[in-house]
């Protein structure tokens, strides 16, 4: 539960890259929904032009609203990392409740408090399910720690293999330099040329 995500912004600039993405993802699927609404409410024959501007009427403003959402609640997840000092699923799941109730503050009491356990409700499904993808995806493959020692023991295997045939390639050029001086002395004493004389 301890787990810091390391694929996320620190915390002053996170707040701007999650109102982008939010206001980027709100925009991208409004087009795409208001597209096939608008053609579909549009007269026949008119149909592309009522999907043009129905997307550019309405997928701005689910723009918005995703970026207005995705600004307070990663304001407040940031609020709550630096009250609380550490970062886990607990944050999201209460910046998920406190985001919800702010957003239906106007509906009164009993509004806001909905809005804030479902918001909530929401959050801690969707930590809870992103907890239980790395769990599976752990069990698949070596972290990045035992990857690292891997490679670590693979080069000092390497270098050690290195290591022993240099010696050997040093150990095999002395037994041919004593080989051949212990010719040349031979044919010295006998007066006979060697192979290792005659070049």
């Amino acid at each position: 539960m301890g787990t810091v995500e390391h694929n996320r912004e620190p915390c002053p600039h996170r707040i701007l890259d999650d109102i982008g993405g939010a206001y980027a993802m709100g925009s991208i699927g409004g087009a795409l929904w208001h597209f096939f609404k608008g053609a579909r409410n549009s007269p026949k024959g008119a149909r592309l032009r009522g999907a043009v501007d129905a997307v550019k009427l309405r997928s701005p403003v689910l723009g918005g609203n995703f970026a207005v959402w995705g600004g307070l609640f990663s304001t407040f997840d940031c609020a709550l990392a630096g009250i609380r000092h550490k970062e886990d699923p607990w944050n999201a799941i209460m910046s998920g409740a406190i985001t919800g109730g702010v957003l239906a503050a106007r509906s009164g009491v009993g509004g806001a408090t909905r809005s804030a356990a479902i918001g909530g409700i929401l959050l801690a499904l969707i930590e809870g399910m992103g907890i239980l993808l790395t769990r599976m995806t752990a069990d698949l493959g070596p972290s990045p720690e035992e990857i690292e020692k891997m490679q670590a023991e693979m080069q000092r295997q390497q270098q050690q293999v290195a290591k022993t045939i240099g010696l050997e390639d040093r150990a095999s050029r002395n037994n041919n330099i004593a080989k051949d001086s212990g010719l040349a002395s031979v044919a010295s004493w006998t007066g006979e040329a060697t192979p290792a004389t005659q070049n």
